[in-house]
C-alpha cells in the first residue's frame, strides 16, 4: 500500500524523490507514537459517548431556538455535557463566542476587578491577548483602561515553569487575583504544558492562597492526554470550538468550563450582568456542536498524528522541531526553525496547496487584526479560520518558525506537509 501511495504522490503532486525517501523513514520512526495516541483516543472516546448516555442526549436536543432563547433545552444539555466530561461544576458553551480570545477575555473581564492585577506565569500570552491586556495597542478597552494590573513571569532557561519565583511573587503582591497559564505553545518557541505541570502550579498557587484564580487558555490542548486541567485542581478553563473540541464540525464558538461562581462572572460579560447564560439563541447549530465534541477525540488525534509525522520527517530533512517527534506531548502544535524567511514562506504555500479548499490560492504575509508583526497564514478550511483543520501560520520574524497544527485526517496531513518540503527541497 505504501508503493501505491508513493506513486499517487509523484503523479499527482509531483513529489520528488528525496522526499519520498525521508516520507518512508518517518513512517517507520512514528509508528510506536501512533499507536500510543491512539490508545488516549480511545480512553476519550469512551469518555465523551459516556458523558452523552449521561444526559440522555436525543434529537429533541438539536434545537434551533431563536430570539432570546430562554430554555434552550439543547444548548443547556450541551453545557452539562461538557462540564461532565471536563469534571468540572459548570460550563459555558456558545455559538457567540467569536473565537478563542472572545471566550478568554470573558473569563478576564468577568473575573478581575480594578486594582486586581492578572500574573501570566508563561511569559507573554498569545499576541491577540495584548491588546486584551493593554500591553499592545491603544489600549482602549483593555484590562488597563479599566485599573486591572499585569505582571509576566518568564520560564526558566530549560523551558520549566520558574514555580519558586511564581511562589514569592504571590506571596508578595496581594493583589494578584488571577494566574494566566497557556497551556498551548502559541507563537513561542517551547514545549506545551504537560497536565503534570499544570497539577504542580495549583499546588504552588493554592497553598499561597486558595482563592486565587488559576486559568488556563486551554487552546489546542483537548483531548491530547486523558485527563484535562480541571482534573488537577484548575479553576476555570476556556477555548475555542474551531480547534479540537469542535471536531472540525462546529461552525464557530467558544466555551468556558470551571467552578460555577467563576463561569457565572465569564457569561455577565458574554452577555450583561443579571442574564448570563440564561439568553442566547442557538440558530440551528446544536446539531454540529453535539456532532463535532463527539469526533472531537478521534480529530484531534488525526491532527496530533500529522504533528508527530511533521516533526519527524523535518528533523530528517534537516530542520529544528520542537518538540521532536517522541516528545510527550500536550497540543497539537509543531514548530519548525526555518532561519530563512523565504523556505518559511514556501512552506506555508505549500501547506495552502495541499488544502481542499483554496487550494489555488497563494499565501503571502500580511498586517493581520491583533498582530505586532506580519502574519502569513495557510489555511484552506471548511471553516474559516478553524485550525483542526490542517493549517500553517507564523509571524514573519526572526528566526523564523513556522506553526503547523490540525487535520481531519492523518492522510491529508501528510499530503500537505509532503508538498510543503518537496516545495523546500526543489531549491
Amino acid at each position: 500500500m505504501l508503493k501505491i501511495t508513493e506513486e499517487s504522490l509523484k503523479k499527482i503532486y509531483g513529489i520528488n524523490d528525496k522526499t519520498i525517501k525521508l516520507y518512508n523513514k518517518a513512517m517507520e520512526d512514528v509508528k510506536g507514537q501512533f499507536d500510543k495516541y491512539d490508545a488516549i483516543r480511545e480512553y476519550n472516546q469512551i469518555k465523551v459517548l459516556d458523558a452523552f448516555q449521561e444526559e440522555r442526549i436525543s434529537d429533541s436536543h438539536f434545537t434551533n431556538s431563536s430570539g432570546y432563547g430562554y430554555d434552550d433545552i439543547g444548548r443547556d444539555s450541551l453545557e452539562r455535557v461538557y462540564a461532565r466530561i471536563f469534571h468540572a461544576e459548570s460550563a459555558l458553551v456558545r455559538p457567540h463566542f467569536v473565537n478563542g480570545t472572545h471566550a478568554i477575555a470573558s473569563c478576564l473581564y468577568g473575573n478581575l476587578r480594578p486594582g486586581d492585577t492578572m500574573l501570566s506565569v508563561c511569559g507573554s500570552p498569545y499576541d491577540t491577548l495584548h491588546g486584551v491586556i493593554g500591553i499592545a495597542g491603544n489600549g482602549k478597552g483593555s484590562l488597563k483602561e479599566f485599573g486591572i494590573k499585569y505582571k509576566q513571569l518568564d520560564f526558566k532557561e530549560d523551558g520549566v515553569l520558574d514555580f519558586e519565583k511564581i511562589e514569592t511573587t504571590l506571596k508578595e503582591d496581594k493583589t494578584i487575583k488571577l494566574v494566566h497559564v497557556q497551556r498551548s505553545t502559541g507563537y513561542g518557541y517551547r514545549k506545551a504544558l504537560k497536565i503534570s505541570s499544570i497539577k504542580k502550579l495549583v499546588e504552588v498557587i493554592k497553598g499561597v492562597d486558595p482563592s486565587i484564580i488559576c486559568f488556563i487558555d486551554n487552546c489546542y490542548g483537548e483531548f491530547i492526554d486523558t485527563i484535562e486541567p480541571t482534573d488537577v485542581g484548575a479553576d476555570l478553563l476556556a477555548g475555542s470550538l474551531i480547534k479540537n473540541i469542535g471536531g472540525g464540525i462546529s461552525p464557530t464558538g467558544g466555551y468556558v468550563v470551571g467552578k460555577k461562581d467563576y463561569v457565572e462572572q465569564a457569561s455577565y460579560r458574554l452577555t450583561v450582568p443579571g442574564i448570563g447564560g440564561e439568553c442566547g439563541s442557538t440558530f440551528g447549530v446544536m446539531r454540529s456542536m453535539y456532532q463535532g465534541l463527539f469526533l472531537a477525540p478521534h480529530i484531534a488525534i488525526e491532527a496530533l498524528k500529522g504533528a508527530v509525522f511533521c516533526s519527524r520527517i523535518m528533523e530528517l530533512a534537516g530542520f529544528e522541531v520542537l518538540p521532536k517527534y517522541d516528545d510527550e506531548r500536550s497540543d497539537i502544535i509543531q514548530a519548525i526553525k526555518f532561519n530563512d524567511k523565504d523556505k518559511l514562506i514556501k512552506f506555508c504555500q505549500g501547506i495552502q496547496a495541499g488544502s481542499p479548499i483554496d487550494s489555488f490560492v497563494t499565501c503571502e504575509p500580511w498586517d493581520m487584526p491583533g498582530y505586532d508583526d506580519q502574519v502569513i497564514m495557510a489555511a484552506g478550511a471548511f471553516i474559516q479560520g478553524s485550525s483542526i483543520e490542517l493549517s500553517a501560520d507564523a509571524p514573519i520574524r526572526e528566526p523564523y518558525i513556522g506553526y503547523l497544527q490540525g487535520g481531519l485526517t492523518f492522510d491529508h496531513a501528510k499530503i500537505g506537509i509532503l508538498i510543503s518540503l518537496s516545495k523546500i527541497l526543489a531549491e
